[in-house]
């Protein structure tokens, strides 16, 4: 069956094109998804799938149903855009002023739609059900997905699988990763309250200025003294504002981050020892604070079990040079929350623009991917997809 998948994948490669730049031409941002989710479902419709829409939020969910009682694997692809102006001069680009597909969400539809349709047409083949589950708002905490999981999209599932084309790895790779292959992203916001006044009569003010100046420099001491060095974090400040008249000294600061982990027990530690800091720094200014600490996706951990199996289909794929382990990233998924109640694995499709100068990292004005990696990104799903179905099915038979 994998070379009647891949002869039809093929020839259906300029269709995932197409479907793939109109998607790029008409961005929706996360939780306002609504003609997107609308192409997708009338989509299925046409095809005469199963599909179920408005699932916790958004969300649509498709099933395929075999000739036979079997598994179910489920396989996802997300689709919200970012609010990011694109800035590339190609003819799908963004048609929507201030929002693009900055991150490959485009392609992520493209690429399960088509794939859904190719499985649908040897549906009389397959032993088992395959559930497409197309996920509103992975940009923007709480996500997408924790709301789909709540209404159902994971009911009878016996394994997920999931890949993120990749802009930054090669065309022609699958990068792999057993336990956390992408981390924790959480972010936390801090206000401080000093005492302004005239810039010429410091000595009568609390500056806040001068205050989150300290604390952004003690914070920087969290992940190089507290936190254990074999463990992985990062705290970083990514806006200060202070906005005040060139002679005037501020009031008030506002300060905001973001903090990425593997471990939970790391997780917790950073979020109380940034208020333990805030706290201390602000006890020696005389000056007041709030603070508040969001917890955003948990760390995504691919079980072993299914890894192992994803790469040894992925292995058998045509169109892939190499198989290889991935290093963390840091970036978060809330891909994360399918994993915390079924099995599965996600995975990296190299998706690297053939002109390396024109690979931009992920969510950068002139993103782009190699449009290839979408069909590369169809073989590797649908591979892992017949052949867990086919081994359980045989499985089955044995007992």
């Amino acid at each position: 069956m994998l070379h009647n998948l891949y002869e039809s994948l093929d020839k259906k490669y300029p269709e995932m094109v197409d479907i793939r730049r109109y998607l790029h031409q008409h961005p929706e941002v996360s939780f306002k998804e609504y003609k997107t989710a609308e192409y997708i479902a009338n989509y299925y419709k046409k095809l005469g799938i199963e599909v179920r829409t408005n699932v916790g939020g958004n969300g649509i969910v498709a099933k395929i149903y075999g000739s036979a009682p079997g598994p179910t694997v489920a396989l996802r692809a997300d689709f919200d855009a970012l609010p990011i102006q694109d800035e590339k001069d190609v003819p799908y680009k963004s048609t929507v002023p201030g929002v693009m597909h900055a991150c490959g969400h485009d392609g992520h539809t493209a690429t399960l739609l088509v794939l859904a349709k190719a499985l649908h047409e040897m549906k009389d083949k397959l032993t088992g059900t395959v559930v497409l589950i197309h996920q509103h708002a992975e940009e923007f905490a709480p996500g997408g997905a924790i709301a789909m999981i709540e209404d159902g999209c994971l009911e009878g599932v016996d394994v997920i699988f999931g890949t993120h084309l990749w802009a930054t790895t090669p065309t022609g790779t699958i990068e792999y990763r057993v336990g956390p292959i992408m981390a924790a992203a959480d972010r936390f916001e801090i206000n401080i309250q000093g005492s302004g006044g005239h810039g010429a009569h410091p000595h009568t003010t609390k500056d806040a200025i001068v205050i989150g100046s300290q604390l952004v420099m003690n914070l920087q001491q969290i992940v190089s003294r507290r936190v254990d060095p074999i463990e992985s974090a990062v705290v970083s400040l990514g806006s200060f504002i202070a906005e005040n008249p060139f002679n005037v000294i501020a009031n008030t600061a506002k300060l905001q981050g973001t903090v990425r982990t593997f471990s939970e027990d790391v997780r917790s530690q950073i979020e109380t020892e940034i208020e333990r800091i805030v706290k201390g720094t602000c006890i020696a200014t005389d000056s007041t604070y709030t603070y508040a600490y969001h917890r955003g996706y948990p760390a995504v951990v691919n079980h072993k079990q299914e890894t192992d199996f994803l790469v040894k289909a992925a292995e058998n794929v045509t169109d892939l040079s190499k198989v290889t382990e991935a290093a963390p990233q840091m970036g978060g998924e809330d891909f994360a929350y399918y994993l915390q109640y079924v099995p599965g694995s996600f995975f990296f499709t190299g998706a690297m623009p053939a002109n390396e100068a024109n690979a931009y990292p992920h969510h950068h004005p002139k993103f782009d991917i190699d449009e290839k990696a979408m069909l590369i990104a169809a073989k590797t799903l649908g591979t892992a997809t017949l052949e867990y179905l086919s081994v359980q099915k045989s499985e089955e038979a044995a007992v």
